[in-house]
């Protein structure tokens, strides 16, 4: 059941004083490609963002006749829906991952798990020598780097 924004702002402030603020969830990260994608013009594109997968994201693509000829499809199909953005492409879908190098694809890939699996990339540490708390994106931003 869906409430009003009406409702929900009234809620808010009835909400008490000592309440612990409302935490955003990251449903977006950024990632930059071992290689890039280079569009028809020669341009390479690097730099990009893929968003959390949906339920849908993953069970649609099983119809795909590709993906039911070739179940190694699925996971072009699959980042051509998640990946939100690519250098300054207008839009990015499957065809353009089937384009790409096979080390941007096993580097998508394997961000696609890591952000998935999770939720993100970061992990909360302690340094082993003074004992002072951090976190650290275990994603990195290139292949390999963690």
């Amino acid at each position: 059941m869906r409430r009003t924004a009406v409702r929900a702002a009234a809620e808010a402030q009835a909400a008490p004083a000592d309440a612990a603020p409302a935490q955003r969830l990251v449903t977006e990260f950024p990632f930059e490609l071992p290689r890039g994608y280079v569009d028809e013009a020669g341009l390479v594109h690097r730099e990009g963002t893929m968003r959390l997968a949906t339920a849908r994201d993953e069970l649609v693509p099983l119809r795909d006749v590709r993906v039911q000829e070739n179940p190694a499809y699925l996971s072009v199909v699959l980042l051509g829906r998640v990946i939100t953005r690519l250098g300054t492409l207008p839009l990015v879908h499957d065809g353009v991952v089937e384009a790409m190098f096979a080390s941007d694809l096993a580097f998508l890939q394997d961000f696609y798990r890591q952000i998935n699996a999770e939720g993100h990339t970061r992990a909360s540490v302690e340094c082993p020598h003074c004992a002072e708390p951090f976190e650290v994106d275990l994603g990195g931003s290139r292949l390999g780097e963690s």
